[in-house]
């Protein structure tokens, strides 16, 4: 793995996570008195929500639990990608890292306080869930890991040549 590939999957990671906060603070601000907006009828909207929880609010009354998990993935990330063998799954890693600190971020420094905050959802996806740019950086992280393992391009380790 070259420096410039390190450096290219920080910016991934760093352009998640700019743009997951710059879109909460826009959606505290716009979304905040209860409105939401229609961009595709029903099927697509925009709402705001705090999420105390996981996906369709999995686990709501055991925030810790997530923060935990998702310290233990963002802190043990970098420890990772240099067992990384190809650029591919290196640029998958940072995109999931980034939506993974996205979410941290908030369970961090949001209401009700640390380490519970509610994690700022507002991208609401007909009645099915509602989610945020972080979880859309998860959500296409891993699809993208599940293609790159079907290819059989998920070596996380280097193989040594014979």
């Amino acid at each position: 793995m070259t420096k410039k590939n390190l450096a290219y999957a920080v910016v991934i990671a760093l352009i998640v996570v700019v743009a997951d906060q710059a879109s909460k603070q826009w959606a505290l601000h716009a979304l905040g008195d209860g409105q939401s907006i229609a961009l595709l009828g029903d099927a697509l909207s925009l709402h705001l929500t705090f999420n105390p929880g996981a996906a369709f609010s999995f686990l709501d009354d055991a925030t810790w639990i997530f923060t935990l998990l998702s310290s233990i993935f963002v802190l043990g990330v970098p420890f990772l990608v240099p067992k990384f063998s190809s650029v591919p799954v290196l640029y998958t890693g940072a995109l999931i890292w980034g939506g993974a600190l996205g979410n941290l971020i908030d369970r961090l420094m949001r209401a009700p306080g640390f380490p519970q905050g509610h994690v700022v959802d507002f991208i609401r996806y007909s009645n099915w869930f509602i989610g945020n740019v972080a979880d859309i950086a998860l959500v296409v992280g891993f699809a993208l890991l599940i293609l790159l393992e079907i290819r059989g391009s998920t070596t996380f380790t280097k193989q040594e040549k014979k």
